[in-house]
């Protein structure tokens, strides 16, 4: 009778041990697959958070650059009509002044050669 009880508390004290190791290890592994699950998902958040901070940085430094490049151009295309332009005036100053000159040196040698022939 003695074996008996001791066989059953053996029993029941290996049931208990084994009971108590199977639910640690299941706890241990809940709680590790819950920290993975939460690392993979708080690194997931910061690749994406890095990403969009990535392509926002990138879109404005495209922005600017293309900013810059269009003034640019408008400043190099000013520049290039405002050159034009003083070339323009300046070859119409130009030619005014040889028509003037032209005309006056006609003129006065016209009036002189004129005045010399009715004196002749």
């Amino acid at each position: 009778m003695v074996i008996v009880v001791v066989v059953v508390v053996v029993v029941v004290v290996v049931v208990v041990v084994v009971v108590v190791v199977v639910v640690v290890v299941v706890e241990v592994v809940v709680v590790v697959v819950v920290a993975v699950v939460v690392v993979v998902v708080v690194v997931v958040v910061v690749v994406v958070v890095v990403v969009v901070v990535v392509v926002v940085e990138v879109v404005e430094v495209v922005v600017i650059v293309i900013a810059v490049v269009v003034v640019a151009a408008v400043v190099i295309v000013f520049v290039v009509v405002g050159v034009v332009v003083v070339v323009v005036l300046l070859v119409v100053v130009v030619v005014v002044v040889e028509v003037v000159v032209v005309v006056v040196v006609v003129g006065s040698s016209s009036s002189s050669s004129s005045s010399s022939s009715s004196s002749v």
